[in-house]
């Protein structure tokens, strides 16, 4: 019996079946990990976009190494240096204002929403609009926030208050906005949703409806921040500015933190006992963010989103003339979609099994999300690979 068969069975008799994992995972460095067994991985999932500097990067495992020695937790009861630090970064790189720090994306969006609700709580404004194929978490009320059917399915009664419409569709938007509107949530980039980026007439002009209804336009930023899509977060590449914004996943380079970071407007509308979080913020999470941002900073890894993403975007360009079943690329930076004409889980069964790894998101698209100092090398390599696993999915003779 393989070692990973060992992990597998005990998997199953002892953890709750809500994912489908396949493969058993020991070692990741860089752009590479490692199975149980041995074999080794290009990794362009990278976390679901967590780990946007690269497994195990030596500057991020010595922050926490060292953090770990001296403080980890102390709850919120207490001033921290490292979360006060952490907060004057987020609050610079961005909104001017302050943050709120939790543990993942859907704590985040959960602080949005309640943040939204007691902002508008004495102007009855308590409904928020997001968008259809939107994702923003598994709690109720993110799932309520979310734009897919599948993510309530079974958890009915949903909290009230939530309405979806078309991404991108202005005029839905502002037909669905009522008295009682509280804020529009969304994304700058549909990751779960097929990596569909938001048109700039769209952004900008649910910027102006906020201003022009008293409304908070909040950004879910938790999949397409950090250096994702060529700026520190997706919305910069518009020129708007949200109200408030949520942030995880690639901020504590897979240790758990996320954060609402608000402009000036909403800096002061929590106040104590009206939001909490017993590990948000601790000591050792903020020093993995600080970390990770000092990477992403020292490395020029914002730029190296662009380049790197232009050179990789170009190269899966040039599959839709050579296989008939690709029909588009989309995205920004490093979050790619390689859209497809059918199910997409065959073909990144395929890879998987040649080296390489990518998820398959909103049934027909190839989402790829590598590490932002993936090498041009390992771009090339990664193209290598998909080429020969569409020509292996396709029946394609590449020998003749």
């Amino acid at each position: 019996m393989s070692k990973s068969q060992d992990v597998i069975d005990m998997f199953s008799e002892y953890v709750m079946p809500t994912y489908a994992p396949s493969l058993v995972l020991t070692k990741g460095k860089g752009t590479r990990i490692w199975d149980a067994d041995g074999m080794v991985y290009l990794d362009f999932i990278a976390g679901i976009s967590v780990l946007n500097v690269g497994h195990c990067h030596p500057r991020v495992v010595d922050a926490i190494k060292l953090q770990a020695g001296e403080l980890m937790h102390v709850s919120n009861l207490f001033y921290t240096e490292n979360q006060a630090r952490l907060a004057a970064k987020l609050s610079t790189l961005s909104l001017g204002g302050k943050c709120f720090f939790g543990n993942s994306g859907a704590e985040a969006n959960e602080g949005l929403i309640k943040l939204a609700r007691l902002w508008g709580h004495e102007k009855e404004k308590f409904e928020i609009i997001s968008m259809n194929n939107s994702f923003h978490g598994r709690t109720l009320a993110t799932a309520a926030a979310t734009g897919q059917e599948k993510i309530r399915k079974g958890f009915d009664p949903m909290p009230e208050g939530f309405y979806q419409i078309d991404y991108n569709d202005l005029d839905g938007v502002r037909a669905m906005i009522t008295d009682n509107t509280a804020a529009v949530l969304l994304e700058a980039i549909q990751g779960e949703g097929g990596v569909i980026p938001a048109d700039e007439a769209f952004m900008t002009g649910v910027r102006e409806l906020c201003d022009e209804h008293d409304l908070l336009m909040l950004c879910d930023e938790v999949q397409c921040g950090m250096g994702r899509t060529g700026d520190w977060f997706g919305f910069q590449g518009y020129g708007v500015r949200p109200d408030a914004f949520s942030v995880a996943k690639s901020l504590g380079s897979g240790y758990p933190i996320g954060a609402v970071v608000s402009g000036p407007k909403l800096a002061d509308v929590f106040q104590p006992g009206t939001h909490a979080s017993t590990f948000g913020g601790t000591p050792l999470a903020c020093a993995a963010a600080l970390a990770t941002i000092a990477v992403i900073e020292e490395e020029n890894l914002i730029t190296k989103a662009t380049v790197t993403g232009a050179t990789f975007r170009a190269g899966l360009e040039a599959l839709i003339a050579k296989y008939e079943p690709v029909t588009e690329v989309r995205g920004k930076g490093l979050m790619l979609g390689l859209v497809l004409d059918q199910a997409a889980k065959p073909l990144t069964d395929i890879m998987q099994t040649q080296g390489l790894l990518a998820l398959p998101t909103a049934e027909n698209v190839v989402r790829f999300l590598p590490p932002l100092n993936v090498k041009e090398s390992e771009i090339e390599e990664a193209l290598e690979i998909l080429d020969d696993s569409l020509a292996e999915w396709l029946g394609i003779d590449t020998e003749e």
